[in-house]
Formats: structure tokens, C-alpha cells, sequence
């Protein structure tokens, strides 16, 4: 080490967030799903008795923090490893003398590689072997999807354990804990936060708290003092991050309204209301997934069978958000939404189903006709169960006129077509 190096103190120079990072289980926030007291893996952690894991989620949300916490907390000797440079020969170098410690000296090796997805077939085909004899222990952390980025072999030998986004009053805490720690955090200063500004970094962070202490962190140290204390406005939040404030309470009515017009808008068929209300949802940090279900239902609800199409639209941008993420999901959402707005409408498949439902309640069960109950078990015809039943598909044009409701419920008509569309 030289004078120069000896004088560079990494940990004055990293970013808050990094500073941060929890240091045991009781400093982490969230997550209490599987890390609350008395869950499993806590306990585990704990007990110094982790097995092989598969850290899955959002950026942000604590999954290199954990494998930090329970690289603090094992005796096991822990290795971090890189998916993009850390080869197979180093992976075989690395179990190997796995194999040797645990052998001859009883001591266990823990291996963490964050974005595990970028790992290739080689990388994983070579680290299984001593996952699945247990010579090492493996954590990998990653935001895509494991099911599509890893082999079923490496996945079946770990837990995967799915981190949430966190939610507003994580994010509070996380950024109060900045702001009082006067080591690691921002406590040497004198600092007087606006309420508007510190919503205004919850909301953008999206449940990324690296998000929010980055955008703190810029604030804090841009910030000229004033007698002493550095005054954050919501002004100047914005500008830390760039990002213009968006009114949208996500617990108030104003959130409740922008989703009515969203909805509505579809509904009505205006597709440049649908997009405006769309981007602002967007932009205000809405959950995606919340967006799209919403899209499902409308997709059904409002457009139904007079395009049935719409829905494959729909669920084909649900499937493109949990594949591509944001923001290059927001394309095939928009597509899902115009759909939406300018196909014809017809509500007669939610109409017809709560005609059901009503009558249903309202009403005796039915007796299921002879002929239409089931006579696939030895015994049935003595019963009379299928006798008389047309098969549709002997006769013309695959339709056959038969009795298919219950004599109490004849004459009752649930669906009751719209006539727009393809339903017409």
C-alpha cells in the first residue's frame, strides 16, 4: 500500500446509498414478507444456516444488501464473483478450492454473483456440479426473471425468494436514517426538508431506495447553507432528479380520479386522453402491473366480444412488461391501451355474467338435464345420465336445437348481444 493509497478512504468517497447498506438484519428495511422476525429465512441467516438462494426483484430493493448482511453474518468463507468476467476456469478454480477447505478444514465457502442472469450456460453447467453436492453455497442476486435467464438444474437446487418494491414508508425510513446518521449518512449537516420535497423523492423512487438517497445525496451537498442550515425545497428536489413534480397521491382521492379518467377515457374512446392519463400515470410511478390488470379487465368489460382481439392485446402487454420491464414495456402498454380507445364497444359479457350471478342467487339451483349429465363412468346409463344427448357436431353447421338449462331456469336470457363490432 502507498502513501496514496493509504490516504484514499473509499468509504468518505461512495455514493449514500452505498454508505448505507444495512450492516445486520436489524438495519435492513423491507422485505418483512421473508425477512420479518420468526420468518424462515431470517431464521436461517440467523442460525448461520443458508442454503442456496436466488435473490429476485426490482432495482433497489436490497438484494446485494442482503447477500452483504449474511456475508457479515456466516463464518463461511464469502466470495463475490462477476457473471460477465469471472469465467470457467476461475468458477472451477473457485470450487475446487472449495472442495479443499471443506474437506480438509471443515470450513464452508458462500459464493454471491449479482446479476446472476448474465451468467452463460457454461458459467452455470460449471458452477452446478458443486451447488448440487453442496461443496458451496450459492446466492445470486438479478432483476430478470430466473425462470427465463437460468437453467432448470440451478433453480431447482435453490430458494427464490421475490423482493417487492418498497413502499412509501420504507422509503421515509430509509432516507431519515440518512439524514440522522452522522457516519455513514448526512447527520454532520444541517438539513430542513420540506414535506413537498421528500414526497416528491418518494414517489420517485418508485420503491427503489437507491433511487431516493441519490437524489437526497445531490440535494444535501448542492445546497448552499444558509447561517448553517441547507433548506430543501420542492424546487430543488426536482432538480436533483431532474424530474418535474406530478401531482398524484397515491393513498388519496386524486389517485382514485386519475385512474377514473384513465378507465373512462378508454371507455369513452378517446385515445389521446387515454395516453395523456396513461403518461401520467406512468410518470408518477404508478405499479406497471397495476396499469396493466386494469387494461385486462377494460380490455373484456368494455370492448368484449365486439373485438375479442383486444384481449389478446392486453395480455400480450402483460406478458411484455414482465419480459422487457420499463420503460421499453410502456410501448406495447400504450398499443394495449389505443386498442382499447379505438375498438367498438360492447359491455354485453359483463352484463350477461351479473345477470347470472343475480339470477343465481336469487334462485334454487337448477337440476342438470338427464341428457346433458355425465355418463363416462360404468353405471351411468341404468341411471339414465347422457341418453338423448345431440352431439352438435353430427348435424349441420355443427348446431342442433336441444335444452341445455335446467326446466326452472328456461326462458331466462343472461347474454344479450351488443350488435357493434364482430359481435354484430
Amino acid at each position: 500500500m502507498d502513501l496514496f493509497s493509504a490516504a484514499f478512504d473509499q468509504h468518505l468517497v461512495a455514493p449514500l446509498a452505498e454508505r448505507m447498506r444495512p450492516r445486520t438484519l436489524e438495519e435492513f428495511i423491507g422485505q418483512s414478507h421473508f425477512l420479518g422476525v420468526g420468518k424462515l429465512l431470517r431464521r436461517a441467516i440467523e442460525a448461520d444456516r443458508v442454503s442456496s438462494l436466488i435473490l429476485y426483484g426490482p432495482p433497489g430493493t436490497g438484494k446485494t444488501s442482503l447477500a452483504q448482511v449474511i456475508a457479515a453474518k456466516t463464518t463461511s468463507r464469502f466470495i463475490r464473483i462477476n457473471a460477465v468476467t469471472s469465467g470457467v476456469k476461475e468458477i472451477r478454480e473457485i470450487t475446487l478450492q472449495a472442495a479443499d477447505d471443506l474437506h480438509l478444514y471443515g470450513k464452508r465457502t458462500l459464493v454471491f454473483c449479482d446479476e446472476v442472469h448474465r451468467f452463460n450456460k457454461g458459467q452455470q453447467d460449471a458452477l452446478l456440479p458443486a451447488v448440487e453436492n453442496g461443496t458451496i453455497t450459492f446466492i445470486g442476486a438479478t432483476t430478470e426473471n430466473p425462470f427465463f435467464e437460468l437453467n432448470s438444474a440451478l433453480l431447482s437446487r435453490s430458494t427464490l425468494f421475490r423482493f417487492e418494491l418498497l413502499i412509501p414508508s420504507e422509503i421515509r425510513l430509509g432516507l431519515d436514517n440518512a439524514l440522522k446518521d452522522t457516519v455513514r449518512g448526512l447527520g454532520s449537516y444541517q438539513v430542513e426538508i420540506t414535506p413537498e420535497a421528500g414526497e416528491h423523492w418518494i414517489n420517485f423512487a418508485n420503491g427503489d431506495l437507491r433511487r431516493a438517497l441519490n437524489a437526497l445525496e445531490l440535494a444535501v451537498l448542492t445546497t448552499p447553507p444558509e447561517n448553517g442550515v441547507r433548506h430543501i425545497s420542492l424546487e430543488i428536489a426536482e432538480e436533483s432528479i431532474q424530474q418535474r413534480s406530478i401531482r398524484f397521491d397515491k393513498a388519496g382521492d386524486n389517485h382514485y380520479d386519475i385512474i377514473s379518467a384513465f378507465i373512462k377515457s378508454m371507455r369513452g374512446s378517446d385515445p389521446d386522453a387515454a395516453l395523456y392519463w396513461l403518461a401520467i400515470l406512468l410518470e408518477a410511478g404508478e405499479d406497471p402491473r397495476f396499469i396493466v390488470r386494469r387494461i385486462i379487465v377494460h380490455a373484456s368489460e368494455d370492448v368484449g366480444l365486439a373485438d375479442p382481439a383486444v384481449m389478446l392485446q392486453a395480455h400480450a402487454a402483460a406478458n411484455a412488461l414482465e419480459w422487457l420491464g420499463l420503460p421499453e414495456a410502456r410501448i406495447p402498454i400504450a398499443q394495449a391501451v389505443l386498442a382499447i380507445a379505438t375498438a367498438p364497444k360492447s359491455n354485453s359479457t359483463v352484463a350477461g355474467i351479473d345477470r347470472a350471478l343475480a339470477y343465481v342467487k336469487k334462485h334454487p339451483t337448477g337440476e342438470v338435464p338427464a341428457h346433458l349429465k355425465d355418463h363416462s363412468y360404468p353405471g351411468a346409463d341404468m341411471l339414465g345420465h347422457g341418453q338423448g344427448y345431440l352431439y352438435p357436431h353430427a348435424y349441420p353447421n355443427h348446431r342442433v336445437e336441444q335444452t341445455y338449462l335446467p326446466p326452472n331456469v328456461q326462458g331466462q336470457t343472461f347474454y344479450i348481444p351488443s350488435g357493434m363490432g364482430q359481435e354484430r
